[in-house]
C-alpha cells in the first residue's frame, strides 16, 4: 500500500501543485489553526490544543480539558471533527508531493530514498488517532479514561517523530535537489 501511496505522490509532483499546496498549508499553520487556537483560550492565555503536546500525562491532558470549560470542550470537539481532519489531509499531500519533487531532482529513480516521500502518511495516520482519542476525552468529560489519555499521548509523540522525519527529510531532499541544480535525475545503464 505504501508502495502505491509512493507512486501516486510521484506521479502528482508538479511544481505548480506542490507550490499550491504548500501555500494552502502555510495559510492553516499560519493563519487558521493560529486563530482556533486563539479561540480556545479563555483571555489568560494559558490554554492550548491538546495535540501541540509533544508528551503529557494524563493527569495534565484532564486537567487541560476541564479547563476549556464547556463552550471550550464543544468548540474543541468540532474543530477535531472538522478542521482538524481537512489539515491532516492537506499537509499530507503537501509534503508528499514536495518530498517526491525533491527526490525526483536529489536522487535517481531507481534510488531507496525515492519511496521515503511517503513518510508524512506516517504523520496523518497517527493525527487522525489522535484526534479520535481528544474527541473521546472532551465527549466523555467529566469521566476520565487514563487508557484513551496514555494513547493519545502515544499517539502525539509518534505523529511528531513522523512530522520531524519528514522535515528532515525535506532538507536532504533540498540539499540533494540543489547540488543537481534542481533536475530531474534518470537512470544511466
Amino acid at each position: 500500500m505504501l508502495n502505491k501511496i509512493s507512486s501516486k505522490f510521484h506521479a502528482w509532483a508538479k511544481g505548480w501543485l506542490v507550490f499550491v499546496l504548500m501555500l494552502l498549508d502555510g495559510f492553516f499553520m499560519g493563519f487558521i489553526m493560529p486563530l482556533i487556537g486563539g479561540l480556545l483560550k479563555d483571555g489568560t492565555g494559558t490554554q492550548q490544543p491538546m495535540d501541540l503536546q509533544f508528551f503529557s500525562t494524563p493527569a495534565k491532558l484532564f486537567a487541560m480539558v476541564e479547563s476549556y470549560g464547556e463552550y471550550g470542550r464543544a468548540f474543541y470537539r468540532s474543530v477535531e471533527l472538522t478542521v482538524d481532519i481537512l489539515y491532516p489531509i492537506i499537509y499530507t499531500l503537501a509534503f508528499g508531493l514536495l518530498l517526491s519533487w525533491l527526490f525526483q531532482r536529489g536522487f535517481k529513480s531507481d534510488s531507496k530514498m525515492q519511496k521515503w516521500n511517503a513518510m508524512p502518511v506516517g504523520a496523518w495516520l497517527f493525527d487522525l488517532l489522535e484526534n479520535l482519542g481528544i474527541v473521546a476525552m472532551l465527549s466523555t468529560y467529566p469521566a476520565q479514561m487514563t487508557a484513551i489519555a496514555w494513547l493519545t499521548t502515544i499517539f502525539t509523540m509518534v505523529k511528531w517523530t513522523f512530522v520531524g522525519a519528514t522535515i528532515l527529510l525535506a532538507v536532504i531532499g533540498l540539499v540533494m535537489a540543489a547540488k543537481n541544480g534542481f533536475r530531474k535525475q534518470v537512470n544511466r545503464k
